[in-house]
């Protein structure tokens, strides 16, 4: 396949699935799998920094409020006490990351494991239908489940935002602050796991198939993409159809699973 042609489709993926709660990392390695590519690490970066950017773009006013009361070191305020709060919610994320991401690397190379996870991440986002908003404020102990949560899903096929918003709801967390505190909390996890991932490979950056117009292309449509599946996923949350994803992870998990004991 031709590489132009393979960065669009890997961006359109990274785009649709990084912010919709069906797992980006698990669609890529599906990607890979099915049009026998192996994803330079390069490119991955460069998809992994379009969706972030999308993230700045999307919540650039709460990120500005967020960044004034640190600067004034305002922890009184709304947006200064999202400040610990996130801060709370990284570190088990983190810790998660580094203790068991090479493993997990390691492991999800197929497809049953993935279509395994799809399943699983799709009864949790089906469980989140029975959630009740019963509070605006979020707690220190929710930041460290939202964290916990948001580690697990580094594993391919369940979905940090699907995860992270169900979670929040199914806590009693109102829909409009599980939707905004799940992605403020993303920032650090996606900026760490970049800056951990060009630390660890930063000798195989080099090594690479796709030019610098492939990979400007990739990136740019996985952030044009991404800002479209983030507002698709704040109206679908508003309208309180959030658990009607799971019904796409039962899909794909089935599929995949009969795909995988076929040999595929």
């Amino acid at each position: 396949m031709n590489s132009l042609l393979q960065s669009i489709i890997l961006g359109i993926i990274q785009g649709i699935a990084e912010w919709l709660p069906v797992s980006s990392t698990g669609h890529l390695r599906l990607a890979e799998h099915f049009l026998g590519l192996t994803l330079p690490i390069v490119f991955d970066v460069a998809l992994h920094i379009g969706t972030l950017v999308v993230i700045f773009i999307f919540f650039r006013q709460d990120i500005k409020n967020i960044l004034t009361a640190l600067v004034h070191l305002d922890f009184k305020t709304e947006y200064g006490r999202m400040i610990p709060l996130i801060i709370v919610g990284s570190i088990p994320t983190a810790l998660i990351g580094l203790a068991f991401s090479t493993q997990i690397e390691a492991t999800f190379t197929s497809v049953l494991p993935i279509a395994g996870t799809l399943i699983i991440s799709g009864i949790l986002l089906y469980m989140s239908k029975l959630a009740r908003e019963k509070t605006e404020r979020i707690t220190y102990a929710h930041a460290l489940i939202f964290g916990v949560a948001q580690g697990i899903a580094i594993v391919p096929g369940i979905s940090r935002s699907g995860t992270t918003i169900a979670v929040a709801l199914l806590l009693g967390l109102s829909k409009t602050k599980a939707f905004r505190f799940s992605f403020l909390l993303s920032v650090p996890a996606v900026a760490g796991a970049l800056g951990l991932t060009l630390y660890r490979e930063h000798a195989l950056l080099a090594q690479t198939e796709f030019g610098l117009p492939e990979v400007t292309v990739g990136a740019a449509i996985a952030m044009v993409v991404g800002y479209f599946a983030l507002s698709f996923l704040k109206r679908i949350i508003e309208n309180r159809k959030f658990h009607l994803f799971a019904y796409y992870c039962f899909a794909a998990g089935s599929i995949l699973m009969v795909l995988g004991f076929s040999g595929y």
